[in-house]
């Protein structure tokens, strides 16, 4: 398990208080068989391939693991110290060197017959192997290679400047460290390239007094091109490129550029790539606050991402290896998996493994950061299975019921639990335990998948105990099909005996009885309490055959909306039930029959009678305009009427509907002592008799007078007022009036003259296009007819005399066809017009030859 990692390393971030950095790596000792050779023997060095681990010990044996560190098989190479070990791409064979300069290298498929399991061949140390070429170090740099007859060809790539002891190959290039000496280290790393038998180039060491054998050099190619050197505490990372071909004259085709390069705080023991980022891991001393001498602290596992002229630490975690306090620099190593994020690092006495934490590692940190809720986010996006999600989901759902946010709680359910009934019960009982059912209500499942009723209407009962309103909400938001509803009802009724009064619970209790299609019910229940669907429930389940006895409590309630309804719905409710059932309410009565009224004039014409009472008693404005909209009324009951009320409008109306326009006139002269109404009657009316008696009424109060001066100028000539005007009366504004009406008669006479000059233009305009058409030839040849004996107008031979008359309506004759001229002498008519009724035609043209 990657969690046992725990007791191998100590993030430094956890070191600090309140840190919220993840880490990036996660850890764990490669137990199993390793411990138990590792208590007896110590790792010296250690190779990685993609299906299993060699591991090579001080007492020179090298032991093959598998991923687990299971011992699969085990070669006696040596009684000394295994320096390297290395593996061809596909694993089937190695190569081994040793401390006292031999190496071995063989197939490991081929392992019978030879002492320790292998077949012998010694070179010089040390040695990197890919099966067809291999190189070995020491004082040269010695390349093999298997030829036609698969025998070895040795080629020298190296040699003279000293002792080789690290070298990495991949692809074309290899790259070695060359030590002059073991405690002076002057020289550097070169880098060779083989398909083209030239060496690039030699990168220098910056700090040469460090001791090489205590502080060896680390070598990592992190691709076919780059590659990544650690010297003490200085990293360079240099990229391997093709040279310009202008530029190449005697220089190898490639050249070695320092992309990066920076000095670390501690010693380096390893290196690795990590996509573009750097696994270091670093050998660590530190001062005492008791010694003054520096002692060996735990190694540190670094990820830095490099730049080029520094570097960003990304995370930084110190391994608790074992026997770490005696070990130095050169006792580390850092092996990683080529293809996978796996790090290998190995000491004496411990191998721990580094691998980048996944999604599952990630979920399990927020977890313990307590950050639930994105872990849950984080699960969903995974994909994980649905028993991970529920696990995370409940931790959440926990914390958050321990914190008493119980909203949220109830809230992250839907999420959490999902369409697990049985969690959902669970979860519901906890509420009920820890009192905070209501919380959780407005989330319960509700759709196609439900929980059994029982649950349903316990938390209703809950509801129903201390909160009305609560309950009212969810009877309105929950499908009936939830709860049983009789029991919910019946518990209503058990509360609304103790208050029978509350509007909430008669309310609640009359969606209960619609749902249970007890309409009636529910619609005393509406009327009862006045509720505003009360109109709705009638017509989404029509009811109006339970209203008809109900009409004057639907109008006491809301009138409009109640006229509205029964009007809508005549078909279902007649205007005489409800004109009966409001026999007694004329107030609401008048309502509905005026609004009858206003649709349709003649709907409800048998109550017009009736209305003209109930206007008058109770809506006078609209007394007047009903007597004039009514042709069904009967004039003389409203005159009665409107005579008893004194109701003079209506009455001068009346009169002068029924033909007593004088009696009208005199009632608005006398009673309403209005002028301008009494001229505008007489106007409607136009009657002389009418403004003959209106000027002689008016002819002894000067007001009237002044009042017919300004208006009656267009009806009747003004001298006959003025002239029975008594001399020495004061008229006011007299000199006004008469200055208006000469202006009104002035303004007559333009009018008259403008039209008469229009009319003489346009005379003249029609008679000059008259005259041009008459004056217009009209086409006569072989297709024109004698309208009378329809024979051709034009005679066959034109030689012949002939005559033929022709009209302006262009019927035409021969002029033997024609009747005798008429009454007029000379002048001939066509009697095709003529008895058409179209007017006569002279003639136009007479042709004879």
């Amino acid at each position: 398990s990657w969690d046992s990692g725990k007791q191998a390393v100590e993030s430094l971030d956890d070191l600090e208080e309140d840190s919220v950095e993840e880490p990036k790596l996660k850890y764990e000792r490669l137990a199993n068989g390793v411990t138990e050779i590792l208590q007896k023997d110590a790792a010296s060095c250690m190779t990685v391939h993609e299906k299993f681990l060699a591991l090579g010990t001080h007492f020179g044996k090298v032991f093959l693991l598998d991923i687990q560190g299971n011992v699969t098989q085990k070669f006696e190479i040596s009684p000394v110290r295994i320096n390297q070990i290395s593996l061809d791409e596909s694993g089937e064979h190695v190569g081994i060197c040793s401390e006292d300069g031999k190496v071995r290298a063989s197939s490991l498929l081929r392992t019978g017959g030879h002492k320790g399991g292998l077949r012998p061949k010694w070179h010089p140390i040390p040695i990197y192997s890919n099966y067809k070429q291999f190189v070995t170090g020491g004082n040269k740099l010695l390349l093999y290679e298997r030829n036609w007859l698969n025998r070895w060809k040795t080629s020298t790539l190296h040699e003279g400047e000293g002792t080789i002891t690290n070298i990495q190959w991949r692809a074309n290039l290899i790259a070695w460290r060359v030590i002059l000496n073991r405690r002076v280290d002057m020289s550097g790393v070169k880098i060779y390239d083989i398909s083209t038998k030239q060496r690039i180039t030699n990168v220098l060491r910056d700090n040469v007094s460090l001791r090489p054998d205590m502080y060896p050099c680390s070598l990592c190619w992190k691709d076919n091109s780059t590659l990544i050197i650690g010297w003490g505490s200085s990293v360079k990372i240099c990229a391997v490129k093709e040279r310009d071909h202008a530029e190449m004259r005697d220089l190898p085709s490639r050249y070695v550029e320092i992309v990066s390069a920076f000095e670390t705080e501690f010693f380096i023991s390893g290196l690795a790539p990590l996509a573009d980022q750097l696994v270091n891991l670093y050998f660590v001393k530190e001062n005492s606050d008791h010694m003054e001498e520096e002692f060996r602290a735990r190694p540190r596992l670094d990820i830095i991402q490099p730049l080029p002229e520094g570097f960003e630490e990304i995370s930084s975690d110190a391994l608790t290896v074992r026997n770490f306090q005696e070990n130095e620099c050169r006792d580390y190593r850092l092996e990683h998996s080529v293809g996978e994020s796996l790090f290998y690092i190995i000491s004496p006495k411990d191998i721990v493994v580094a691998k980048e934490r996944d999604q599952d590692d990630h979920i399990d940190w927020l977890l313990d950061k307590k950050k639930y809720e994105e872990a849950l986010m984080a699960a969903e996006i995974s994909f994980k299975n649905v028993k991970r999600h529920e696990k995370i989901g409940m931790a959440y759902i926990n914390h958050l019921v321990e914190k008493g946010d119980y909203d949220t709680a109830a809230r992250k359910c839907q999420k959490v639990l999902g369409k697990n009934m049985e969690l959902w019960e669970n979860e519901v009982y906890r509420f009920k335990t820890i009192g905070q059912l209501k919380a959780i209500s407005q989330y319960l499942p509700r759709g196609d998948l439900r929980l059994r009723p029982a649950i349903y209407e316990m938390i209703l009962n809950e509801f129903l105990k201390t909160d009305y309103e609560g309950f009212a909400t969810l009877i309105r938001e929950w499908p009936g099909e939830l709860y049983n509803n009789m029991t919910i009802v019946q518990a209503v009724a058990d509360h609304l005996k103790k208050d029978p009064t509350n509007s909430t619970l008669l309310t609640t209790l009359a969606e209960l009885y619609t749902y249970d299609q007890r309409y009636d019910r529910a619609l005393e229940i509406y009327l009862r309490l006045r509720h505003k669907d009360v109109y709705q429930l009638i017509h989404k389940h029509n009811l109006f055959s339970s209203i008809e006895d109900k009409i004057v409590l639907l109008m006491d309630f809301d009138k409009e909306k109640a006229v509205d309804m029964l009007l809508d719905n005549e078909d279902k409710i007649s205007t005489d039930r409800v004109v009966e059932e409001l026999r007694d309410r004329p107030e609401l009565l008048h309502i509905y029959l005026h609004k009858l009224f206003k649709r349709d004039h003649h709907k409800g014409r048998r109550y017009h009678e009736r209305q003209i009472g109930l206007y008058a008693e109770y809506d006078r404005p609209n007394l007047l305009p009903f007597l004039r909209d009514s042709i069904h009324c009967p004039l003389e009951k409203a005159l009665e009427i409107c005579q008893e009320r004194n109701f003079v409008e209506e009455t001068v109306f009346l009169l002068s509907r029924m033909g007593n326009c004088r009696r009208a006139l005199q009632m608005i002269m006398e009673e309403l002592e209005d002028v301008d109404k009494a001229i505008e009657f007489a106007k409607e009316q136009d009657d002389a008799e009418l403004w003959e008696d209106l000027i002689s009424y008016s002819i002894d109060k000067p007001p009237f007078i002044t009042g017919l001066l300004n208006n009656i100028g267009t009806h009747v000539d003004p001298i006959l007022l003025i002239h029975r005007i008594k001399e020495g009366m004061e008229i006011p504004n007299l000199r006004d009036s008469l200055v208006k009406i000469l202006h009104d008669y002035n303004l007559q006479i333009l009018l008259r003259e403008g039209c008469k000059k229009i009319l003489v233009a346009d005379s003249l305009s029609l008679l000059q296009k008259m005259h041009r058409t008459q004056m217009r030839g009209v086409r006569v040849d072989e297709e024109s007819i004698c309208e009378s004996c329809h024979a051709s107008i034009l005679p066959s031979d034109m030689a012949q005399n002939f005559s033929v008359a022709v009209f302006h309506c262009r019927h035409m004759f021969h002029k033997e066809c024609l009747p005798s001229p008429g009454t007029i002498p000379g002048v001939q008519f066509c009697n095709i017009c003529s008895a058409k009724r179209r007017g006569p035609g002279s003639g136009i043209l007479e042709m004879k030859k």
